[in-house]
């Protein structure tokens, strides 16, 4: 028996609100060695991605001063705003993949531990297993997106469905094929519950989000009712050292969050896989019968 009256069992049924309750709980007992995890694995991208936001939006504020001078050079504002969009787009995907990674190696180093997790072994298992995320993660985004193109429906019901598939990965140890089909299966019967877990986890974060977003939405407001009289010199917001250090610190904070909806959907798939292999239920028998 695990003596770590902390110690959270993920391996169980839940409900929705165990499970948003449990990831609070996680979070709370654990912070410290997971965000320490993440920030070690995942900080020097996090920070890639905060100065390519930075750049981001100098370009944006060149291009509508610019218009508002009626003085814009298209092909100038293109050569300056595509190299920012693109470090953009490839550090939000290096950062979510790798959060998503450090998350769930995270939670499967404290299973296997009984709740003392390995910041090397994670790291290591980050490392190891990187390449079979991305390609994970593009087949997924390639499905995705196909089915929204037909209809926004087999898009959606694509996304609940192999959203599961990082879990899998993780904790299954399967190939990225083997993960696409398993997914299926496990999901089979239980779309509808998933699909409103995930909903409801995702509204929660959003009301959360939107709540540290305030900050900034209110320095915006100000410099825009101080630039009334020369409506152009609004756009200068943008570089406003204020304005820039709350959006960075909203946007760092909606990353973090993140890390509850990674921790509730590592809950929806032990909730799934105990309904159908009862995993965890045949663990805690074998180890009742050890301690006799």
């Amino acid at each position: 028996m695990n003596e770590n009256k902390t110690y959270i069992v993920f391996k169980k049924e839940r409900d929705l609100g165990m499970m948003i309750t449990d990831a609070f709980k996680f979070i709370r007992d654990n912070w410290k060695g997971y965000f320490t995890s993440i920030f070690k694995i995942v900080g020097p991208v996090l920070a890639l991605a905060l100065l390519a936001m930075i750049g981001y939006f100098f370009a944006i504020s060149d291009l509508m001063q610019d218009l508002g001078n009626n003085s814009a050079d298209p092909m100038g504002f293109l050569k300056n705003f595509i190299p920012w969009m693109g470090i953009l787009l490839v550090a939000y995907i290096l950062l979510y993949t790798l959060l998503s990674m450090t998350s769930l190696f995270y939670i499967k180093s404290y299973i296997e531990t009984n709740g003392n997790p390995s910041h090397e072994d994670v790291r290591n298992k980050v490392k190891q297993n990187f390449w079979k995320f991305f390609g994970y993660g593009f087949l997924v985004s390639i499905v995705v997106i196909f089915g929204s193109v037909l209809c926004y429906l087999p898009g959606i019901y694509l996304w609940v469905v192999l959203s599961l598939g990082t879990s899998i990965l993780v904790f299954e140890n399967r190939s990225v094929g083997d993960t696409f089909s398993h997914t299926f299966s496990l999901i089979k019967g239980q779309w509808w519950s998933t699909f409103g877990v995930k909903i409801a986890v995702a509204l929660l974060i959003g009301v959360l989000a939107q709540a540290f977003s305030v900050p900034a939405l209110i320095q915006f407001v100000k410099m825009a009712t101080i630039s009334q009289e020369d409506p152009t010199q609004m756009f200068s917001l943008f570089k406003d050292p204020i304005y820039l250090l709350l959006n960075l610190l909203s946007y760092a904070f909606q990353f973090l969050l993140s890390s509850i909806s990674l921790i509730v959907g590592v809950f929806i798939y032990f909730d799934l896989n105990e309904q159908k292999n009862l995993t965890g239920t045949l663990e805690r028998i074998d180890s009742i019968g050890d301690n006799y």
